[in-house]
């Protein structure tokens, strides 16, 4: 996180989230003075949208004030515990919102016939449409991890920090979605 290096660093940070664990108010309070720009910017750029990427930074907030604690130097980097709040709120929010578009008032076939869908080939919608139809046939927990992993680039520790499991479970859990995703894409 760049603003780390401007205001004390990774070890303040660290000290600062031991402060939320002790809810100590004026240690959120400093991490937010001194990070929420660079945060905000991290989930504008998931979500383009400045009124979705608030909401989405108040979610990360609380969600770090509640789990301070659980904030563990020997699996990464306080920034890196941080953003991935910030990135796993966001990416929430915005699949919140594409759940609420897909079950909107256009069905796809008018959306198809509207030209709503674009230059997408046949044969890459129906591939698509698959791997969604899968994708949602997964535990939630299942289908964030492999999200979080193949989407958005995030580490096994980044994972398990955001959704609050051990590594090894991640792992599990992304490598059994992943089988049942080619199983489920192979029938």
């Amino acid at each position: 996180m760049a603003t780390t290096e401007t205001v004390g660093g990774e070890a303040e940070l660290a000290g600062l989230l031991q402060g939320c664990a002790r809810s100590e108010a004026a240690a959120l309070r400093a991490i937010y003075d001194r990070h929420a720009p660079f945060l905000m910017g991290v989930a504008q750029r998931i979500l383009r949208d400045r009124a979705l990427a608030e909401e989405a930074l108040h979610d990360a907030f609380l969600q770090i004030w509640r789990n301070a604690a659980r904030f563990d130097d020997a699996l990464g980097t306080a920034e890196a515990w941080v953003v991935a709040i910030v990135r796993y709120r966001a990416l929430d929010r915005r699949e919140r919102e594409a759940r609420h578009v897909r079950t909107g008032d256009v069905p796809f076939d008018e959306a198809e016939a509207a030209g709503v869908l674009g230059n997408v080939a046949p044969e890459a919608r129906a591939e698509g449409m698959t791997l969604q139809r899968c994708l949602e046939g997964l535990r939630p927990e299942v289908r964030q991890s492999i999200l979080l992993a193949y989407v958005q680039g995030c580490s096994h520790p980044e994972i398990a920090a955001l959704l609050g499991h051990p590594i090894g479970t991640v792992k599990t859990w992304i490598s059994r979605g992943l089988a049942a995703l080619k199983r489920c894409i192979d029938q």
